[in-house]
């Protein structure tokens, strides 16, 4: 298991204040070799581990329409 110490946890500009959000941290990629991800809701939570290529590709996948239901 990934330990994420040292991540700085932000959401994205285009969030609202309800809380249904997830937080990225991009800051420990250095370090560690991932991108952190977690439930705003729950930010004592699990988080994900996810490596930069496969959080790019979900990044361009959601930016490009391929996730909508």
């Amino acid at each position: 298991m990934t330990e994420l110490t040292g991540a700085v946890w932000r959401t994205s500009s285009r969030s609202n204040d309800q809380g249904l959000c997830v937080e990225v941290a991009t800051n420990v990629v250095a370090e560690h070799g991932v991108v952190g991800v977690r439930d705003s809701k729950d930010p004592d939570g699990p988080a994900l581990a996810v490596s930069p290529p496969g959080w790019a590709a979900f990044v361009t996948a959601l930016r490009g329409g391929a996730l909508r239901g």
